[in-house]
């Protein structure tokens, strides 16, 4: 059974930094698509990052782009978002989401089917 585990999360003012993991148990395959999500109270739930595992590829929402970047650990089966010039209307739960059967098609949009439990980042002005 895959787990996904984020962790990192915390409170930052406005301007600082985070990095989130998200480390995966259970998974021996190398090719998966892995998104991040967040979702704020009231706010439908937004992709922002993801990666195709098996090459690197990546890709993110405008509304994150030029400030979070991911990347991935493949020895410790654990991906990363690095979340620079954080801004108060990044504040949200972020979750990261794995797809193991569409490891081809990964890319903005597409369906997950592993979830983890999230970790909460609150930025404050």
């Amino acid at each position: 059974q895959v787990q996904l585990v984020e962790s990192g999360g915390g409170s930052v003012q406005a301007g600082g930094s985070l990095r989130l993991s998200c480390a995966a148990s259970g998974d021996f395959n190398r090719r998966k698509c892995i998104g991040w999500f967040r979702q704020a109270p009231g706010k439908e739930r937004e992709e922002v990052a993801g990666m195709k595992t098996v090459n690197g590829v990546m890709y993110y929402a405008d509304s994150v782009k030029g400030r979070f970047s991911i990347s991935q650990d493949n020895a410790k089966n654990t991906v990363y978002l690095q979340m620079n010039s954080l801004k108060p209307e990044d504040t949200a739960m972020y979750y990261c989401a794995a797809n193991f059967a569409l490891w081809f098609a990964c890319g903005l949009g597409m369906k997950y089917n592993y979830w983890g439990q999230g970790t909460q980042v609150t930025v404050s002005s």
